[in-house]
């Protein structure tokens, strides 16, 4: 299985999915693909979710298929079962974080605060995601815990345009980022899968862009 140092060095902005169906699965990731991807987030928001993973893994077996919006640990079994090959949680609490750990799928359970983030910590988590990440305090929140916190990396995930994915990158305790706005349902329903590309191509550029900024 994947490592979280796997998901974000092969990571930039991770797109995060809401699929409604099984037949749009092997053209979004081939759109999502093409485009310069190698991570990206299903999220376990439809009747078809896990279906839909299964069909990506089919098609890209080097594609780094995540599963999103997990919060109990039957949850955590069905998408392993499915071929997830990280976790994604929007908060975590002490069963869910057992579970993840113990599953031994990578995991980046959501945090908010710096306390949520030391409790993390301590159960044995060293990447989280932040969520939501611009209504929590955005780049001036996670350049405030890189100080106090520099053992943790972080994929802020939330209300991130395409605009403001480059300045969270260039934060050194931030691996990727999360963002909805690479392939929205309303391209995907559309089966717009031309804009999808191009959006991943801009997406796959800001790696490059942000370790320039690094540097």
């Amino acid at each position: 299985m994947s490592s979280v140092d796997t998901i974000f060095d092969a990571a930039s902005v991770i797109p995060v999915l809401t699929v409604e169906r099984v037949a749009d699965a092997v053209p979004l990731a081939e759109a999502l693909y093409s485009g310069g991807l190698r991570v990206i987030e299903m999220t376990l928001r439809t009747a078809d979710a896990l279906a839909v993973m299964k069909e990506m893994k089919s098609a890209f077996r080097d594609l780094l298929v995540g599963m999103g919006t997990i919060r109990s640990p039957a949850q955590i079994d069905a998408s392993i079962a499915a071929g997830a090959d990280f976790l994604v949680s929007p908060g975590l609490t002490p069963e869910l974080g057992a579970a993840m750990i113990g599953c031994g799928c990578a995991a980046l359970p959501g945090v908010a605060t710096a306390g949520e983030a030391m409790r993390a910590f301590d159960q044995g988590f060293r990447g989280l995601k932040f969520f939501p990440a611009e209504a929590a305090g955005g780049i001036d929140y996670l350049k405030s815990l890189s100080g106090p916190l520099p053992d943790l990396r972080f994929c802020p995930t939330g209300g991130i345009s395409k605009d403001r994915a480059a300045d969270y990158l260039a934060l050194p305790n931030v691996g990727c980022v999360g963002g909805s706005w690479i392939a929205p349902p309303s391209l995907i329903n559309a089966g717009d899968w031309r804009a999808i590309s191009y959006n991943s191509q801009l997406a796959a550029e800001l790696k490059a862009l942000s370790e320039e900024t690094r540097c």
